[in-house]
């Protein structure tokens, strides 16, 4: 058995983490997270060395996996929901229709409604047989020094890079605010559909898809210092989008044969009718 039973415990692990309702000192209590939780940091934060996300981006950004349209790709997606978890019944499609509607009913534009439908898309991942932790999880630069402020940061104690000659220092193999696109960020999902992305959507949606999941950094202030201003410019648009994903969850499921048409729509505006994968 893997570390976690599906993507939505992961999920629920963040959405419980930064609850806006928490006490201040309740915030970064990890000690009674479930065991599968742990056990995934155990793993990503032991493997997700700089080879290793450097090895996959190579192997994916080339998306010579398959060819789908976008609504193809998230009823594809929805194949990962587990009919024996009780804790969860929530679909993979459902979460992402929550997530735009929710960015619909507050008027944004129709690239940020998109955004919001497309954001997990990359967990594709996981049914082409990657591992959890190579999917999901916080994610965080290799390359440079692991910063405290990533989840569970005691696990790093076991990866090569925490002692590595280079690695190990502030700034790694950057430069000091040279920017995130200089940056190789461990590999999972986010990076993942950034780069099926990156050719048809706005700046701000793809920071947004590229970096919701780098919550050291939008969350809790961390390698600021790799950041360039337009970098830290663009962040405000990632720090906006991360309520809708975290709070988006509601009683009532959205029905994506009704609200189809209506996305579909908006997909043809920014995507060809078939994508490379």
């Amino acid at each position: 058995m893997g570390p976690l039973q599906n993507p939505e415990q992961w999920d629920e692990f963040v959405q419980k983490r930064y609850d806006p309702n928490k006490k201040t000192g309740d915030f970064r209590d990890y000690a009674n997270t479930t065991p599968g939780v742990r056990e995934f940091y155990r793993l990503n934060h032991a493997h997700q060395t700089h080879q290793f996300a450097a090895q996959k981006r190579r192997q994916y950004e080339g998306l010579a996996t398959t060819q789908m349209g976008i609504w193809e790709a998230l009823e594809y997606l929805n194949t990962l929901v587990d009919d024996s978890d009780p804790d969860t019944d929530l679909s993979q499609i459902e979460h992402n229709l929550q997530t735009a509607e929710a960015i619909r009913r507050d008027g944004h534009p129709e690239w940020f409604q998109l955004a919001g439908l497309v954001h997990d898309l990359g967990k594709v991942l996981w049914l082409w047989g990657e591992p959890q932790w190579a999917v999901v999880g916080d994610t965080f630069p290799t390359g440079c020094a692991y910063s405290d402020k990533i989840v569970f940061h005691e696990f790093f104690a076991a990866n090569p890079d925490a002692n590595h000659p280079l690695y190990s220092k502030k700034l790694g193999v950057y430069r000091e605010n040279g920017g995130l696109d200089q940056v190789t960020m461990s590999w999972g999902h986010d990076e993942y559909f950034y780069h099926v992305a990156k050719n048809y959507l706005p700046e701000p949606a793809l920071y947004m898809i590229r970096y919701h999941s780098f919550y050291p950094a939008h969350r809790e202030g961390a390698y600021d210092y790799l950041m360039n201003d337009h970098d830290r410019e663009m962040f405000q648009w990632v720090k906006t989008f991360n309520p809708y994903d975290l709070y988006s969850k509601s009683a009532e499921k959205p029905s994506a044969r009704e609200l189809r048409p209506y996305y579909q729509n908006i997909i043809g505006k920014y995507f060809p009718s078939k994508v490379a994968f």
